[in-house]
């Protein structure tokens, strides 16, 4: 296995990402990897993608968002109704933008997702961010100015294009020497991986992947 850092691709919109978040950084920490913190637009994946985000399809959201709970329960996890759901998430992400990488993105991502899902925030008002970036140490008043420019704007739209160009089509997603692990449940094949366990073999990619769809299903505006 290799040195790199792992990158984490995630919206604030995800509670499986704040799953996710609770456990990384330490899992991260035992194999002696850095970490890439990226925000990026799911909404931005999804429309890429032509998909329906899981919020979008009634059935779906109620069976996450109670699956989250138990999962959250289980891990000893604060876990709170968000205050809405889905909500506006392009503040929370290009105030993490505009935050420095390294410890005080980490100090904000950690008051972010706490905030909206552990208390109920909403993370769409700028007033609620600057008081969650302050209670984490930060210039809350600066960092949401910050948000508004068009810097902050064109780090978060690059971050999208990027996860893009490198496959993601989901939040949460771990790039980690190549290989792309989706959702909180993947983070038990990560560790695998940063292992050197990982169940795939040699072969597999192509053997597995390099398949033709027999049929295509009818999109509901074709006749």
């Amino acid at each position: 296995m290799g040195t790199a850092p792992i990158r984490f691709l995630f919206d604030y919109i995800s509670h499986n990402a704040y799953l996710a978040w609770t456990q990384l950084p330490s899992l991260a920490a035992r194999f002696g990897r850095e970490l890439e913190i990226e925000p990026v637009l799911f909404a931005g994946l999804l429309n890429a993608h032509g998909q329906l985000g899981p919020a979008e399809v009634p059935p779906k959201a109620r069976w996450m968002m109670l699956d989250v709970v138990r999962k959250a329960r289980r891990l000893g996890v604060p876990i709170a109704p968000p205050h809405a759901h889905p909500f506006n998430p392009l503040l929370a992400l290009r105030v993490t933008h505009a935050a420095a990488p390294g410890a005080e993105r980490q100090r904000l991502v950690d008051a972010l997702f706490r905030a909206t899902w552990g208390e109920s925030v909403d993370v769409s008002s700028p007033s609620e961010v600057a008081r969650v970036a302050s209670s984490a140490g930060l210039d809350g008043a600066a960092l949401v100015a910050e948000a508004a420019s068009d810097g902050a704007k064109r780090r978060l739209r690059e971050a999208t294009e990027r996860a893009l160009a490198d496959g993601v089509f989901g939040v949460p997603s771990v790039l980690a020497d190549g290989a792309l692990f989706w959702g909180f449940d993947d983070l038990e094949h990560l560790e695998l991986f940063l292992a050197g366990e990982d169940p795939l073999q040699d072969g597999d990619e192509a053997r597995f992947t390099a398949y033709a769809a027999s049929a295509r299903r009818r999109r509901p505006d074709e006749k």
